[in-house]
């Protein structure tokens, strides 16, 4: 028992230490002449070491499991992940020498397959999305590892109250702004983590900021969001990597979420390159999914003639989408 704890200790530390002298992302505000009265900003969430929202996930996963005792010396890490997730697991896995295998669809951009590699991950890919958790469940246990569970442990494992988690580093830094409470914070669902963090940060600060969350075409969390229940599912995936399920996930927390979106991918992708040419980069199609989302949220406070702040998530770079979302072809 004794080296197993002293394995786990410095495995905490190790992730501890790799985050203290990290600087948080920025806020990039984001000016639209149409809506003079209303402040729009977005939270760079690609300038993390591994590229994405993500990152914050993996860090509060990895630490979660160390202090469950779920992971082990030279044991390996399953996910099942559509990318952004494994590469910031690939990530932590390799800072603590363990084995690193990514269990995706077999339609994955190639860049997050190789960017899931460069850190030393391996890729399991699948045909059929809905069967990546019940491979990665068959992996860990024919190699004795631990399947990391994103979907189930979102919500669980990030502290929500404060720790630098994505709320508090918001309203950190909006407190010198024009509307330092934001009206509307804009996320996007693939665990159900992030919104169900915001959710419970706003309420628990008391704040009377609205969380807005958004659906791509072919998933069910806004069909569950609307009827409020858990049993709908899908025999297909989202065309937005990294958002959008076929069933309702564990970490999907409806009740903490205050209005919701579904995005006809079109719209999404047309977001998604709009939004590149006015901030001068690439930005994924998680992004453009929620874009729309806070111009219909802006249209609708102009009409109200309310002025205020909106704030909403840049969740990775565009580069890992060359290949699709930029190919006009």
């Amino acid at each position: 028992m004794q080296s197993t704890r002293r394995w786990t200790n410095e495995a905490i530390r190790i992730i501890e230490a790799d985050f203290n002298p990290s600087a948080d992302t920025h806020l990039i505000p984001l000016k639209l002449a149409g809506f003079p009265d209303i402040d729009i900003y977005l939270k760079d969430e690609s300038s993390h070491p591994t590229g994405s929202l993500k990152h914050r996930l993996a860090r509060s996963l990895f630490l979660y499991a160390l202090a469950n005792g779920w992971l082990q010396q030279g044991k390996p890490v399953i996910e099942a992940s559509s990318g952004s997730t494994a590469v910031s697991e690939a990530y932590f896995a390799r800072l603590l020498g363990l084995p690193f295998i990514a269990v995706m669809p077999a339609t994955t951009s190639p860049d997050k397959i190789t960017a899931i590699e460069f850190q030393g991950g391996k890729c399991d890919l699948v045909a059929d999305p809905t069967q990546i958790a019940a491979r990665s469940q068959q992996l860990a246990a024919q190699t004795g590892g631990h399947f990391m569970d994103q979907f189930t442990y979102a919500e669980r494992a990030t502290d929500w109250r404060a720790n630098n988690n994505i709320a508090e580093s918001i309203f950190g830094q909006m407190k010198l702004e024009r509307y330092p409470e934001p009206r509307w914070i804009v996320a996007s669902c693939g665990t159900g983590g992030t919104s169900a963090t915001l959710g419970r940060y706003v309420r628990y600060r008391r704040h009377d900021t609205g969380i807005a969350c958004v659906d791509p075409d072919n998933s069910v969390f806004f069909d569950a969001f609307v009827s409020g229940r858990r049993d709908h599912m899908l025999d297909c995936g989202s065309k937005i990597e990294g958002i959008g399920r076929p069933r309702v996930e564990s970490s999907f927390m409806p009740d903490v979420i205050d209005t919701m979106f579904q995005v006809p991918d079109v719209w999404s992708i047309a977001a998604t390159r709009w939004l590149a040419g006015k901030l001068g980069r690439r930005v994924g199609g998680s992004t453009g999914c929620q874009f729309v989302a806070v111009l219909q949220l802006a249209l609708t406070m102009r009409a109200a003639g309310e002025a205020g702040s909106i704030v909403t998530l840049l969740c990775d770079s565009g580069d890992r989408y060359a290949h699709s979302y930029y190919n006009d072809t």
